[in-house]
């Protein structure tokens, strides 16, 4: 039987999900995990973000 496994959140993205979910709700953490599926999803969420700092003066 396997041990731990977390369900909703994408292969491969689970470390990122657990990472993500330390500083921030489960819920936000399970968006942002999903939401980069592909290499380029993950691109463009990484532009975004960089752009949001910017705008905050970051």
């Amino acid at each position: 039987m396997p041990g731990k496994r977390t369900r909703g959140i994408t292969p491969g993205r689970v470390n990122v999900y657990e990472r993500l979910k330390q500083s921030m709700s489960k819920r936000k953490a399970a968006r942002i995990a999903n939401a980069g599926k592909t290499a380029a999803g993950r691109s463009r969420m990484a532009k975004r973000a960089a752009r949001t700092r910017a705008r905050r003066g970051r």
